[in-house]
């Protein structure tokens, strides 16, 4: 194997995952694959930057041996320990079991629990440095970006910063740099990235951001452990973390809604025409939730300022692909959204007031009591439906 040269003395040693269409069990859609990334940089000390996913721990180590003898790695840094990153570890340190893991004290922690070996850890702090000979590494905690133990790292002299998650996305590419994939696929994957794992922590994201800001250290790369190495304009990326962290949200708006009988998709597609007509360069997307991938659905939530869930009653509650969603929403901590309720009952019609308190307790302006048809909507209830959409485009661009 011929490592894969990011500058000078810096080297790509990760893998590719092409098939990879499922992460975090199955709670994320990667439909473009991923990479593993873990980097060795070789001065006159050596240091093994993250590892890959468990599946491909033999691969990784047989391939790391072939581009460097393993005892000549002096140091292994765990920016993070999850699996992903940290899941070639036992068998790499069954081959060197004494090389020091550096990682924060939560780190110790989370590799602990996982593996229950007591490797010989050293534990940083924000502002501790390794020397390698000439160039350092800085370490930087990044707790909660996205678990307690991440950790960022910076090269001096290459001014490289090691990120871990922050700024990664799940992309596969034999390319590796951001300049040299289709910016615009790149981009999709981005904000999804974002939408779905860091929204709730992103208090955090703009204060880390902003403290690394004042470093006021050069960065002339930035190296995710997923997807691409950003190396053209570099910073692009946390300028638009920076607005991403910021209530982000644009001329948009998201109908989810899942139905039994076509009554709650009917309310939905005449509500859409209602926002529609009321506001016409607003963007309108619909997902039924039962049939669109719920990450791509959570992305669309992200950019929208208000969305609209429906569902119709069933045993006096709502349809559980819509109770998902809405689980996964409250877990992300939207700010900024507003919101309003739908669905069609013929009997006791309890999910709009239910869907209504969901919204609520998931930190949405909620505009109104929502709307209720009986039924199959007749021609009248079209008629409240769309009348329903005009009110909501007002009522969401206040």
């Amino acid at each position: 194997m011929k490592p894969f040269v990011v500058k000078n003395n810096v080297s790509w040693v990760g893998k590719v995952d092409w098939e990879l269409k499922k992460f975090h069990g199955n709670e994320y859609s990667t439909h473009k694959g991923t990479t593993y990334n873990s980097y060795l940089v070789q001065e006159e000390k050596v240091a093994l930057i993250d590892t890959v996913w468990r599946p491909f721990a033999d691969q990784f180590v047989d391939r790391l041996a072939a581009v460097i003898d393993l005892d000549r790695i002096d140091y292994v840094i765990a920016n993070h320990a999850e699996v992903d990153h940290s899941g070639a570890l036992p068998e790499l340190m069954r081959h060197i079991p004494d090389t020091p893991i550096y990682c924060t004290k939560n780190g110790v922690k989370s590799l602990k629990g996982q593996y229950h070996q007591d490797w010989n850890f050293q534990v940083v702090k924000t502002g501790d440095e390794l020397d390698l000979g000439g160039k350092k590494l800085v370490f930087i905690e990044a707790p909660m970006l996205h678990w307690p133990d991440s950790m960022f790292c910076y090269l001096t002299g290459d001014n490289i910063l090691f990120s871990n998650d922050a700024f990664g996305q799940h992309f596969a590419s034999e390319s590796l740099f951001n300049d040299s994939v289709d910016f615009n696929e790149l981009m999709v994957e981005c904000i999804k990235y974002y939408a779905n794992i860091l929204t709730p922590f992103s208090r955090f994201v703009d204060k880390k951001i902003r403290e690394v800001l004042d470093m006021g250290v050069p960065v002339d790369l930035i190296c995710t452990s997923h997807g691409v190495i950003w190396r053209e304009n570099p910073t692009q990326i946390v300028e638009q973390y920076l607005r991403w962290a910021d209530s982000y949200q644009e001329d948009q708006v998201t109908i989810l809604y899942d139905t039994m009988w076509e009554g709650t998709r009917k309310m939905a597609e005449h509500i859409a025409e209602g926002l529609a007509a009321g506001s016409p360069g607003t963007t309108i997307k619909l997902h039924n939730t039962a049939k669109t991938d719920k990450n791509d659905v959570i992305t669309d939530v992200f950019k929208s300022k208000g969305i609209i869930v429906g569902s119709p009653t069933i045993n006096r509650g709502i349809l559980t692909s819509v109770a998902g969603i809405m689980e996964e929403i409250r877990g992300l901590k939207f700010t900024g959204k507003k919101a309003a309720a739908f669905g069609c009952y013929g009997w006791s019609g309890e999910s709009v007031p239910m869907i209504t308190d969901l919204l609520k307790q998931s930190g949405f302006e909620v505009v109104n009591d929502g709307l209720k048809t009986f039924w199959n909507p007749d021609e009248e209830a079209v008629g409240q439906c769309f009348a329903f959409g005009q009110e909501l485009s007002g009522l969401f661009s206040r």
